[in-house]
C-alpha cells in the first residue's frame, strides 16, 4: 500500500510539472462497495494532487476534469475523487452527458457511483431534447432515470412552462410530477393546482387534485380529476367538474368532455347547464352545449328550471333544448312534456317557447291546469307577461272544465277558448264558435239548485275566488235549466269532456312521473248534455208545431 501511495504522489508531481492528461482510471480503480455497481473512471484532468491532512481519501483534480461512469460523461473545473468510495465531488461548470439527448448543468455535483445518485446544486439545468428543467437543487437517480427537485423549480417544453415547489421528471417516460404551488403557463391559459402529472411529449396534464384553468376574461375550468390536453385544449373532466363562462353560463357534470377551441362540451351524469342571465338551468344525465350557437340539449331525466321569480318553473321532457336565435332565446321540449309551477301545470307531447313574443306553444293533446280548472284543446298557446301568464289561447276541440264536486263539473266548450289570468289566477274565459255550456249556479248560501245547459255562438265566464261568479251569453243563446235531480251525472257531460286529474303534475318531482294519458272522446262526438238539450228543444218545437197546426186547421175550417 505504501508503494501505491508513492506511485500516486509521483504521478501527481509529474502532472503538475508537465500538464499531461491523466489516464489513471484503470490502474488506480478501487473495488465498488455495492454488488452490481460499476466503477467511476477518471479520464482526464490537467493537474492531480493530494492533501493528506485535509482530505486524506481524496484525489484533488484541477482543470478540464472528465469522468466516465458507464455510458455517462461528467465534466467539471475541479473535483475531489474518492476512489475507495467510488464517488466524487465536482465544482464549477458541471456538465453531465447521457447519450446525445440528455444534458445536465450546475455549479456543484455530488455523485455516488454505487447508488448512481447525482446531487446537483446551484444554477441547475437538465435538458432533454425540447424539455428544460431549471432549479437550484436537483437529485438525479440514474438507476431509476428520475430527477427531482424540492426547493422550487420549473420545467419548460416547446408549449408550456410549469413551476412548483416540488417536482419530478423522468427522461424515459417524459412524464413530470408536480406538487405544491403548481402553475402551468400556456399562451392561451394558466392552470393552477397543488398536484399535477404532465407529459412533455403529449402535452397532456393529468388532473389529480383541485385544479383551476383560467382563460383570461373568458372561461374558468374547475376540476379535481381528469386530463387536459394543453395542445388541442381538449379535456375529460370528472367528479362534478365545473366550466364557467364570462357570459354567465356554467356547465357542471360528473363527466365532461370539453373542446375549448371548438367551444363545445358534452357531459354525462348529473349535468347542470345554467344561464345566470336568463335565470335558467338545464339538467340531465346527458347534455351537450355549443358555445358558438349558444345551444344546449339535455336528455335522460331532462329538466329545465326557470328561477327568475320565487315561483320556479319546472319543465321535463324526453329531450329538452335551449338556443339563442339572433337576439331571442328559445326552448324546445320533445315527447312526454310535463310542466309544474305552483300557479300552473300542463302536459303535452311537445312544446316550444321563445322570448321574442313570450309565447309557450303546447302541441298534441295539451292540457293545462290552474287551481280547480282544467283547459285543453288540440293546440294551446300560453302568452307570458314577464314572469306571469297573461292569457292562454286554445284552438280545436277546446274545453274549459272546473270541478264543482266529486260528480259535477262546470264546462265551456267551443272552437276556440281564451283564458285570462290575473295575479296568477284564472279570472275570465271567452268561448267562440259552437259554444256549449254546462254550469251549476249557486245561491248566495252556496246551495246548488239547478243545472244550466246552453248552446250559443259566444259565451263568457267570470271567476271570483276561483269559482264561477257570473256568465254572459250571446243574445241568440238557447238552453234549459234543470233541477239537479232531473238529470243523471252522465247527461251533464259535454261531448268532448274528459277529466285528466291523474295526469296533473302535483309537485316539482312529479314532472318525472309517467302516468297513462287519458283517452279523449272521439272528435265530433255528441255530448249527452247537448243531446238532452236538443231533445228537449225538439220536443218543445214539436209541441209548438202541433199547436200551430191545430190552430191553422181551425182557422181554415172557419173559412
Amino acid at each position: 500500500m505504501n508503494r501505491l501511495i508513492r506511485i500516486l504522489c509521483f504521478c501527481s508531481l509529474l502532472s503538475a510539472t508537465t500538464g499531461v492528461h491523466a489516464q489513471l482510471s484503470k490502474s488506480i480503480a478501487a473495488k465498488p462497495e455495492e454488488e452490481g455497481s460499476t466503477l467511476i473512471y477518471l479520464e482526464q484532468c490537467d493537474r492531480l494532487s493530494f492533501d493528506q491532512e485535509r482530505l486524506p481519501d481524496a484525489q484533488l483534480l484541477h482543470g478540464n476534469v472528465r469522468f466516465r461512469h458507464d455510458s455517462v460523461l461528467m465534466y467539471c473545473d475541479s473535483a475531489y475523487f474518492y476512489e475507495s468510495r467510488n464517488s466524487m465531488d465536482a465544482f464549477g461548470n458541471i456538465r453531465i452527458e447521457q447519450g446525445d439527448t440528455l444534458f445536465v448543468y450546475g455549479d456543484l455535483l455530488f455523485y455516488n457511483g454505487n447508488t448512481k445518485l447525482a446531487r446537483l446544486r446551484n444554477n441547475v439545468r437538465m435538458i432533454d431534447r425540447q424539455t428544460t428543467l431549471t432549479t437550484d437543487s436537483l437529485n438525479y437517480d440514474r438507476i431509476q432515470n428520475l430527477a427531482y427537485y424540492f426547493t422550487g423549480g420549473t420545467i419548460q417544453d416547446s408549449l408550456n412552462t410549469l413551476s412548483s415547489t416540488w417536482g419530478q421528471y423522468s427522461p424515459d417516460t417524459k412524464e413530470a410530477f408536480f406538487n405544491r404551488n403548481v402553475r402551468l403557463e400556456n399562451p392561451n391559459f394558466v392552470m393552477e393546482t397543488d398536484t399535477l402529472i404532465y407529459n412533455t411529449e403529449s402535452y397532456i396534464s393529468d388532473i389529480v387534485g383541485p385544479t383551476q384553468i383560467i382563460y383570461q376574461e373568458e372561461t374558468n375550468i374547475y376540476s379535481t380529476r381528469g386530463w387536459y390536453d394543453t395542445n388541442t385544449e381538449k379535456s375529460m373532466l370528472l367528479d362534478n367538474s365545473l366550466i364557467v363562462h364570462a357570459d354567465g353560463k356554467t356547465l357542471r357534470g360528473d363527466t365532461i368532455f370539453y373542446d375549448k377551441k371548438a367551444k363545445f362540451g358534452e357531459s354525462f351524469s348529473n349535468v347542470e347547464l345554467t344561464d345566470s342571465v336568463q335565470k335558467t338551468t338545464l339538467y340531465g344525465d346527458y347534455c351537450v352545449y355549443d358555445e358558438i350557437k349558444e345551444a344546449g340539449l339535455a336528455t335522460r331525466k331532462a329538466l329545465l328550471t326557470e328561477w327568475s321569480s320565487e315561483d320556479t318553473l319546472f319543465v321535463h321532457a324526453d329531450t329538452l333544448a335551449t338556443r339563442k336565435d339572433s337576439v331571442y332565446n328559445t326552448m324546445y321540449g320533445y315527447h312526454n312534456v310535463r310542466v309544474f309551477r305552483n300557479d300552473m301545470q300542463s302536459v303535452c307531447d311537445s312544446m316550444f317557447y321563445t322570448d321574442r313574443d313570450s309565447i309557450m306553444s303546447l302541441y298534441y293533446e295539451p292540457i293545462m291546469w290552474s287551481g280547480d280548472n282544467q283547459i285543453s284543446a288540440d293546440f294551446i298557446q300560453i302568452y307570458m307577461n314577464g314572469e306571469d301568464i297573461d292569457h292562454a289561447h286554445l284552438q280545436g276541440s277546446a274545453i274549459a272544465i272546473q270541478k264543482e264536486d266529486s260528480i259535477r263539473f262546470n264546462q265551456l266548450s267551443g272552437k276556440e277558448i281564451t283564458a285570462y289570468f290575473r295575479d296568477r289566477e284564472l279570472y275570465r274565459v271567452d268561448v267562440n264558435g259552437n259554444t256549449e255550456t254546462v254550469f251549476f249556479p249557486k245561491e248566495d248560501d252556496g246551495t246548488l239548485l239547478v243545472i244550466n245547459k246552453l248552446i250559443s255562438s259566444y259565451a263568457q265566464m267570470f271567476f271570483k275566488d276561483r269559482k264561477i261568479d257570473k256568465a254572459v251569453f250571446a243574445p241568440a243563446a238557447s238552453g234549459t235549466a234543470y233541477p239537479l235531480e232531473e238529470l243523471p251525472p252522465e247527461e251533464t257531460l259535454l261531448g268532448n269532456f274528459f277529466w285528466a286529474e291523474q295526469e296533473r303534475p302535483k309537485n316539482r318531482n312529479d314532472v318525472f312521473s309517467r302516468p297513462e294519458r287519458t283517452k279523449r272522446p272521439e272528435k265530433g262526438a255528441t255530448s249527452a248534455a247537448a243531446a238532452a238539450t236538443t231533445q228537449k228543444q225538439d220536443m218543445k218545437t214539436e209541441k209548438t208545431n202541433d199547436k200551430n197546426r191545430k190552430s191553422g186547421g181551425i182557422r181554415n175550417a172557419r173559412r
